[in-house]
Parts: structure tokens; C-alpha cells; sequence
């Protein structure tokens, strides 16, 4: 079985899809797809359908939604069926009812968020390595797996809600992640139009916005990346009452007084630093 949760539900058994249309059993398979391997026991299931508020029938239905899935499941097999059909597992044996709740099989299959997760783990090691072109590669693969938000055309439940906001912010870690690696390896040209886009989705998020005024910076355009510092010190001030950070005020007065002795070759000036996700400051060379 491969599994499509970072943008629109996509479940195939064997290439077949086995995603129901009507919402409740798409959000009973997304939740069971998500736990892929893990029983999702029967209570977490009706807190995410009914939001606390279920109905008596509330068991009743979800053994018809469960049903619902079994038969696209059989469906998914009958078709992908060889010579060997009697040996092939059962829609039974893909969706498992065990003691408490419901376990999906995915009998080895890829996981879209597996696969996520374990591409972002890498590119963080590389990067802990210093190891900046291994890290870009394995951070770029793991961005490339998503397709739109997470669950995007499933209705979420608590449960559902919780882990897209949780994905949501460990893709926008391994994105900062990348751009820094990025930055490490001199492409703060090629950066410019994506961070233009970014710190304007983003536009209280300071390392975006240090990360854009550095690449700002080594592409010579100095006074635009003072812009973006009094653009963000403009915004925090006004809606949150807040100056921006120490490490931010830090790399603004770098910029300010960088040695300017050979303003044609600015990616030689080797004096500014970009703030790091700690807090501190990691030279970029």
C-alpha cells in the first residue's frame, strides 16, 4: 500500500485507490493511514468524526464506515489479483479489526510522510555535519514530496488538525533548514525569488527574513536588505509590540557597517553572519 498525505489523499492497494468520496470515511482512512502500521483505537476515531459530541450510534456508524473501506479494499485486490489469488491477503487482513481499534496494513508500502521524515532527519544530520550539499539535496527531496497542504481534501477532526499544524512546522524547518544550507553553498542568487515569495507568507518569521537579507546582501543589493529589516521591525512593532530579536539587530548592523572596498564582488565579503534556528550566529563563507 502507498500513502499520499502531504497535499491531497492518496491511497493506492497495489496501484488501486481505495479513497472512499463521502468525507467521514475519507477522514476515518486519512487517520488510519497516517497510523499506518499502529492501532487507531475506536475512541480517537469518534473524537476526530464527532469533535466530543458523538452521536449513540456513533460505534454503529464507524463499523459501516470501516465496512465501506473493506469493500474498496477487496475492490483494489480483486483487480491487482494474479495467479496466486488465494494466497493474497484479504481486505480483512489490510484494514484489522484488533482489541480496542483499527490497525491498517501496509505490507511495506511508502509512506509519503515516512518518506518525509526520514529525508528531513538526513538533511539535518548533513547538516550538523557541515556537510552543506548533502544536506540541500536530502532537504530538497523532502520538500519536493509535498503537494499542498497536508490532508488537503479531507475534513479534519482534532486529531487530524493537530498533526497538519505539526507537519506544517516541521515543513517549514526542513525549508529553513535548505535555505540556509543554500546559502552556505553561495546560491543567494538563486534564493532571491523564492525568500521574496516566503518572507511575504511568513512575514513575522525572522529567520526567513535574516536569510533573505543576507542573500540581499552577497548579491549587492545592500540597501534593499536594510528594506527588509525596517519592513519586519515596521510590522512587530505595530501588531505584536515587539522589537526584533537580538541576533536579527545583530546581522541589521553588520550589514550597516560591512567594509564596502570592493563593491562590484560583494560575495566577498565574508564579515556577515546568518542567525541559525538556535539563536546563534553561524558565518556563511
Amino acid at each position: 500500500m502507498d500513502i499520499g498525505l502531504l497535499g491531497a489523499l492518496n491511497v493506492l492497494e497495489n496501484g488501486v485507490s481505495i479513497a472512499p468520496t463521502a468525507p467521514k470515511p475519507r477522514q476515518v482512512l486519512a487517520l488510519l493511514a497516517l497510523r499506518a502500521g499502529q492501532v487507531v483505537p475506536v475512541s480517537t476515531l469518534i473524537e476526530e468524526l464527532w469533535a466530543g459530541a458523538p452521536p449513540r450510534s456513533a460505534r454503529t456508524t464507524l463499523q459501516t464506515y470501516v465496512l465501506q473501506l473493506r469493500e474498496l479494499i477487496a475492490t483494489a485486490l480483486r483487480r491487482s489479483a494474479g495467479p496466486d489469488a488465494a494466497d493474497a491477503p484479504s481486505a480483512k487482513d489490510v484494514l484489522t479489526t484488533l482489541p480496542g481499534g483499527y490497525l491498517l496494513a501496509t505490507g511495506g508500502g511508502r509512506s509519503d510522510i515516512q518518506e518525509f521524515e526520514r529525508l528531513r532527519e538526513l538533511g539535518c544530520r548533513a547538516m550538523d555535519d557541515e556537510n552543506f550539499a548533502d544536506a540541500s539535496r536530502a532537504l530538497r527531496q523532502a520538500l519536493d514530496l509535498w503537494t499542498g497542504p497536508p490532508f488537503a481534501d479531507v475534513h479534519t477532526g482534532a486529531h487530524l488538525a493537530m498533526e497538519a499544524r505539526r507537519l506544517e512546522e516541521s515543513r517549514l524547518c526542513a525549508l529553513d533548514q535548505r535555505i540556509e544550507a543554500d546559502l552556505r553553498l553561495g546560491r543567494h542568487r538563486e534564493l532571491l525569488a523564492e525568500l521574496t515569495v516566503l518572507t511575504s507568507r511568513y512575514r513575522t518569521h525572522e529567520n526567513l527574513h535574516a536569510q533573505f537579507m543576507l542573500a540581499l546582501y552577497r548579491s549587492g543589493r545592500r540597501g534593499e536588505a536594510l528594506h527588509v529589516y525596517q519592513q519586519l521591525r515596521t510590522l512587530l512593532v505595530r501588531d505584536l509590540g515587539l522589537e526584533p530579536s537580538a541576533r536579527l539587530r545583530r546581522l541589521q548592523q553588520s550589514v550597516l557597517t560591512a567594509t564596502a572596498e570592493n563593491p562590484d564582488s560583494p560575495e566577498r565579503h565574508d564579515d556577515l553572519a546568518v542567525p541559525t534556528p538556535g539563536g546563534g550566529l553561524a558565518r556563511v563563507p
